[in-house]
């Protein structure tokens, strides 16, 4: 379903795009499920703008960079007002190829969705990646929304023993995301909520927070649990600094090892200038 708040005039336009979309997914085809934030009060641009010119730069940009293994890219381009702060993230089990192709997949459905934002965000597949983007810097800064929590329609047996498991579990995994380093903080671990229900975790932050602005964002994400997926068998919730996810079936696969050798990068890594440029209100939400 699509959810617009606000009636202006790029939300008409991008709610008959939306609807366009929709007649070409197949029924129960969770790989295409996306969710996409657009924000007008950061401005517009147009299609023959330096802000337009530098975003295709640096998006197209990203996954250029082979050298990253570890699922997280926050790179700059361009001057003000003109400059584009970037940040894409892979989940942590997510394999180096694989990232890069959901992010290039995103970075075309990113302005399918939002044409002419000059801030928007998109969670493509949900669980894979997100890619983001801002005319202001958004490095090393919480950010709690837009916010967006989704459910597993099927209801648990033993409510009350999966909701004290499902509560510690996530304390446990709010607490290993939030002390990893600036390559990653993520976490998966399971455990048993009764003989028969297994219940499956994931946290995650954006690397570039500090552990207390990590578990900041992680303990208002699990606070949603309740309100959003009460007595459900699975469960997300959505925020552009960190995300949550449970299931009673298993939905990641083993997290690769980062070489304990290898500093981490820098927050903010501005793209190489050998990369040419001619660089010198409201709200969209849809849900697809």
């Amino acid at each position: 379903f699509i959810i617009i708040p606000m009636a202006d005039l790029s939300c008409i336009h991008l709610f008959f795009l939306c609807c366009l979309f929709l007649k070409f997914i197949p029924q129960g085809n969770a790989s295409m499920f996306h969710t996409a934030f657009c924000d007008n009060k950061e401005g517009n641009y147009t299609a023959n703008s330096t802000y337009n010119t530098n975003l295709n730069t640096l998006l197209s940009s990203l996954s250029s960079h082979t050298e990253i293994n570890y699922g997280f890219y926050n790179f700059s381009y361009g001057q003000n007002p003109d400059k584009v702060n970037a940040i894409g993230l892979c989940r942590g089990d997510v394999e180096p190829h694989e990232c890069r192709s959901c992010l290039n997949d995103s970075r075309v459905t990113i302005k399918q969705f939002c044409p002419n934002q000059k801030k928007a965000l998109l969670w493509l597949n949900t669980s894979k990646c997100m890619l983001r983007y801002s005319p202001r810097s958004i490095f090393g800064i919480m950010e709690i929304e837009p916010s967006q929590s989704l459910m597993n329609i099927n209801n648990v047996t033993e409510p009350d023993k999966f909701s004290q498991a499902l509560a510690n579990l996530m304390r446990n995994l709010k607490g290993v995301a939030a002390s990893g380093d600036s390559r990653r903080k993520y976490a998966t671990d399971n455990v048993t909520a009764s003989s028969f229900q297994t219940i499956y975790g994931m946290a995650e932050c954006t690397p570039d927070l500090s552990e207390k602005d990590c578990n900041d964002c992680l303990d208002g994400a699990i606070s949603k649990i309740p309100t959003c997926c009460q007595d459900k068998i699975g469960g997300r919730v959505l925020r552009p600094s960190c995300n949550i996810r449970f299931e009673s079936a298993s939905f990641y696969e083993n997290t690769p090892i980062l070489n304990p050798d290898v500093p981490p990068p820098s927050p903010a890594v501005a793209i190489p200038p050998s990369i040419n440029s001619t660089s010198p209100k409201g709200t969209c939400f849809i849900r697809l």
